[in-house]
C-alpha cells in the first residue's frame, strides 16, 4: 500500500530536531535578551535528498498546527521519522489544548500507519524515547508498542563526555562493511524487544534496533543524528550519509 512505484523516490515524513533559544545577556547592571530559531537535522536532510530521498520536513513547532489528521494523510508517505521532539508535542495540540477540541490522537494514526504497513523510525536525543527528566515519555503511549525497543520508565539518557563507539552486535546489511564506528558522545538506555534485531549496541545497551509491527518495519537509533551526541567525528564520518539512506530505504 505504501510502497511508490518504480524509479520513483522514496517519501518520508521527517519531524522535529528544531528549537528555539532564549537567552539573558547580562553585563553589569544592564541585560537584554535575544532568541534564535535552530535545526538540527539541516545536513542529514541534504545528506537524505543527495541518496534519492524525497524528504518532507515537519519542525518541531509545526506539528501542533500541520500534523496530518487522517491515515490517509499520513499514507502519502513510505516512512515516518521522529527525532527529539517529545510525545506531549502530538498529544496536546493547539486545538485540543487550548480550545477543547476533539481531534485524532496523532499517536494513534502512527500506529495505525505502521501496522498497515508504514515505516517507523525513532532517533534518540534529549526528547525522544524517554529523554530528559523522562519528559519526552513515548514509555507510557502506544508507540510503546510500535517501536522495536524497551524504555526505562524515567530518565533515560547515558551521558558519554569521552565517547564511545558502537559495536556491531550481528551481522546485517544496514552494518556491514562500516568498519569501525566514529565515537559519539551519548544515547537513551533501550534494550531490544524479543523478536526484534539488535544491530548495534554497547555495554550491554541497544544503539541500532530493527524490527516489525504489524505489516509495517520499525527501527530505533540511540544516539543522536546530529550534535550534541552526534559527535563533529560521527558527522565528518565518511558512511554517516550512506549509513542514514540505507536505514531510511530499509524501512521501505
Amino acid at each position: 500500500m505504501y510502497k511508490t512505484e518504480v524509479l520513483e523516490l522514496m517519501k518520508i515524513l521527517f519531524i522535529g530536531e528544531s528549537w528555539v533559544v532564549h537567552m539573558i545577556h547580562t553585563k553589569g547592571y544592564d541585560s537584554f535578551t535575544s532568541t534564535k530559531y535552530e535545526e538540527g537535522a539541516t545536513y542529514l536532510l541534504s545528506c537524505l535528498r543527495q541518496e534519492g530521498v524525497d524528504v518532507t520536513y515537519m519542525p518541531a513547532h509545526e506539528v501542533q498546527v500541520r500534523f496530518p489528521q487522517s491515515l490517509e494523510e499520513l499514507k502519502v508517505y513510505d516512512a515516518i521519522v521522529i527525532s527529539d521532539v517529545g510525545a506531549n508535542t502530538f498529544l496536546l495540540q493547539n486545538p485540543t489544548f487550548y480550545h477543547m477540541q476533539i481531534i485524532p490522537n496523532a499517536l494513534e494514526l502512527v500506529k495505525q500507519y505502521v501496522a498497515e504497513g508504514g515505516g517507523l523510525l525513532m532517533v534518540g536525543g534529549y526528547l525522544t524515547f524517554m529523554g530528559i527528566e523522562g519528559k519526552a515519555n513515548y514509555r507510557n503511549t502506544i508507540l510503546a508498542d510500535v517501536l522495536p525497543v524497551v524504555m526505562m520508565d524515567k530518565d533515560d539518557r547515558v551521558e558519554m563526555p569521552s565517547g564511545f563507539s558502537p559495536l556491531v552486535s550481528q551481522p546485517h546489511p544496514l552494518v556491514n562493511d562500516l568498519g569501525e564506528w566514529p565515537r559519539l558522545l551519548g544515547y537513551n538506555k533501550l534494550s531490544a524487544k524479543p523478536g526484534a534485531e539488535e544491530l548495534l549496541s554497547h555495554d550491554g545497551d541497544a544503539i541500532l534496533t530493527v524490527g516489525t509491527y504489524g505489516a509495517g518495519k520499525t527501527a530505533a537509533f540511540a544516539s543522536d543524528c546530529s550534535p550534541h551526541w552526534g559527535s563533529l567525528e560521527f558527522m565528518n564520518w565518511e558512511h554517516y550519509s550512506a549509513f542514514w539512506s540505507k536505514l531510511i530505504k530499509h524501512l521501505n
